[in-house]
């Protein structure tokens, strides 16, 4: 499969997230230098090396666990939870329960 130069980016950057922890779409986009967060998304739906590279540790910006696989709900979301849940990281008023983590992108130079 091929992959753009874009997408490329997104991928390598969420494979940094380390078991356990989410990162944020907009997160992902600023340590891409992309202003868009929802292209990370778009990016992160067509992800053709899942689980290899873990979209499901992508949340919203406003530490909701948003969407996945394309999906806002349903199966696609609840697996997302499931896959979350098994890492340890939990929702609480649908949430993020834990701040500490959220995975910070270190800056080069």
């Amino acid at each position: 499969m091929t992959v753009t130069p874009f997408q490329q980016r997104v991928y390598e950057a969420v494979l940094k997230i380390s078991r356990g922890r989410v990162a944020t779409y907009k997160s992902v986009a600023d340590a891409i230098g992309c202003g868009a967060p929802r292209a990370v998304g778009q990016a992160l739906r067509n992800n053709p090396f899942a689980p290899r590279v873990p979209c499901h540790r992508v949340i919203a910006a406003d530490l909701t666990p948003g969407g996945f696989q394309g999906e806002a709900a349903g199966l696609s979301r609840r697996r997302k939870l499931a896959l979350l849940a098994s890492e340890g990281i939990r929702f609480e008023a649908g949430k993020l329960a834990d701040r500490k983590r959220l995975f910070v992108f270190t800056r080069k130079g």
